[in-house]
């Protein structure tokens, strides 16, 4: 569950719908689950192989396997940091919608009136760095906690909540006049609108989706039982991840088409134009939806955190509470700079994105590929077809992944 907690978040909810309205509908979705079970769930394997054989946090896990490739361990930690960082930025929106969903602040709102709130919102930086600390406390609460009262608590409670409550978005969607058109677009593939950046892109969100690259998978795996089956493991996280970016794309596209919005709207599709349709649907939906995007964010940021804190704790012998207060004065510095600097933000996100998590993932495959031992290594994956996956189309796929995001 913290597993499924870690990959379920803002990338299923709030990423997944504009990146199937930017990139055809139901052609990119059918891209997107051939990447999931091709590309990223190997490399969901190759992480937790090496978390589960070693037992140690990211980079002492490198350091025992490929002493060479130690260093790699930093970049991992670096991009979980960065993103930490920045992520706060969009939980601390969540959290601020869902107060003025609360107050009742998008009734009645038009278009354009959306589009002013969300302007007025990014351009006040006390709005924006005290919301941002808001949930940066939140994460911090509940990774302070520990693995087993923190953060699987946590994911047992919210991911079975996070699931009913999008469930329950979806069916009023889909109930609204016009739905039918949005239903199409996610159903009818129209495949001449798939081309070379539209399969980068779905090989990117379901690469980012799981939460890859980062050692998030890496901590949580080192944490797992001797009898704890990585296959299943994997697998369930991939399908609870992948069904819930469906219901998310079935929850949000219809009801766009039904309010006659562009599907292409880009990264503005949920904060600037869903607010309007939730708001001709009475009160309680809209405070449902944002709640929903709030647990979705926590879901994600507290294994980005659990990452950092696991190398302070593993590598600097500092107190789990030392090293959360540490952390959160950090990532709170850079995420006010992310805050107030729309630039910061769009740096931060594109090196974190397009730069560290592709050397991490890269890393990760090649050595359960190439430094492992077959033999340990499919002790842990029992079939030659994943561990075939894992060395040879993983790493080709990665560079294809990272030449393309950055041409």
């Amino acid at each position: 569950m913290a597993m499924a907690g870690s990959a379920v978040g803002l990338g299923n909810i709030w990423r997944f719908p504009y990146m199937v309205g930017e990139h055809g509908g139901a052609a990119f979705i059918i891209i997107y689950i051939a990447c999931c079970l091709l590309v990223s769930l190997p490399i969901f394997f190759a992480e937790s192989i090496i978390g589960k054989a070693t037992r140690k946090d990211t980079f002492g896990a490198l350091e025992s396997l490929a002493p060479k490739s130690r260093k790699v361990g930093y970049v991992a930690i670096l991009a979980s940091f960065i993103i930490l960082s920045f992520y706060s930025v969009v939980g601390g929106w969540s959290f601020d919608y869902l107060i003025r969903s609360c107050a009742g602040g998008f009734s009645g709102l038009g278009l354009d009136e959306a589009k002013t709130v969300f302007a007025s919102m990014g351009g006040s930086p006390v709005e924006s760095v005290s919301c941002m600390l808001v949930f940066l406390g939140l994460t911090a609460m509940i990774v302070g906690a520990g693995v087993d009262k923190g953060i699987g608590r946590f994911s047992k409670i919210s991911i079975p909540v996070l699931f009913l409550m999008v469930v329950l978005i979806a069916i009023v969607s889909l109930r609204l006049p016009g739905a039918e058109k949005g239903v199409e677009y996610l159903v009818k593939p129209d495949f001449s609108k798939i081309d070379g950046p539209a399969v980068a892109a779905a090989l990117g969100q379901s690469f980012f989706s799981l939460s890859l690259g980062v050692g998030t998978i890496l901590t949580y795996s080192s944490y797992m039982q001797e009898d704890e089956n990585i296959l299943s493991a994997g697998g369930w996280t991939a399908f609870f991840d992948t069904v819930f970016a469906l219901i998310a794309g079935f929850a949000i596209m219809p009801a766009v088409f039904a309010a006659g919005i562009e599907p292409a709207a880009g990264p503005s599709l949920v904060f600037e134009t869903l607010p309007v349709i939730f708001s001709r649907m009475g009160v309680v939906l809209p405070v449902v939806f944002f709640l929903a995007i709030l647990i979705a964010a926590l879901s994600s940021s507290i294994s980005m955190l659990e990452v950092v804190v696991a190398w302070l704790v593993d590598q600097k012998g500092m107190r789990r509470s030392h090293a959360v207060l540490a952390v959160f004065g950090a990532a709170a510095l850079l995420g006010s700079a992310c805050a107030v600097a729309p630039r910061v933000f769009s740096t931060c996100d594109f090196i974190s994105s397009n730069v560290l998590m592709m050397i991490g993932a890269l890393a990760f495959a090649l050595i359960v590929g190439w430094k492992m031992p077959r033999e340990r290594v499919l002790h842990y994956v029992r079939y030659r077809f994943v561990y075939m996956l894992i060395r040879y189309v993983a790493p080709v796929m990665i560079v294809a992944i990272a030449v393309t995001n950055l041409l």
